[in-house]
């Protein structure tokens, strides 16, 4: 998609997702649950697309790649061994803040 307002349609009905590697398009896919190729972008500056990507399969939530192996990932991709995204805890982030700030 060129721009959409949101995804959270398409996503829902998606059975793999491919996208870039920014950080709300990859959080957003795999809160939802569903598989999640990236492709990075490896012409950025500081490349932050594939430090998360990399991070990301690490931990054994995605498959990456750049887009002139894409084509041999989906041919090879063993989507079974994705293991699912841990739900966020934003309470734990809020405690933190309020020792920080001497508010608890």
């Amino acid at each position: 998609f060129r721009f959409k307002e949101s995804l959270a349609e398409d996503l829902q009905s998606a059975d793999l997702v491919i996208s870039h590697a920014g950080a709300g398009s990859c959080l957003e896919t795999l809160e939802k649950g569903k598989p999640l190729i990236v492709v990075i972008n490896d012409k950025l500056m500081d490349n932050h697309q594939l430090e998360l990507a990399k991070q990301l399969h690490r931990d054994g939530c995605v498959l990456y790649c750049n887009c002139s192996t894409l084509v041999e990932t989906l041919q090879s991709m063993d989507l079974s061994s994705l293991k699912p995204f841990p739900p966020g805890q934003p309470e734990k982030f809020a405690s933190f803040l309020d020792k920080v700030f001497g508010l608890q």
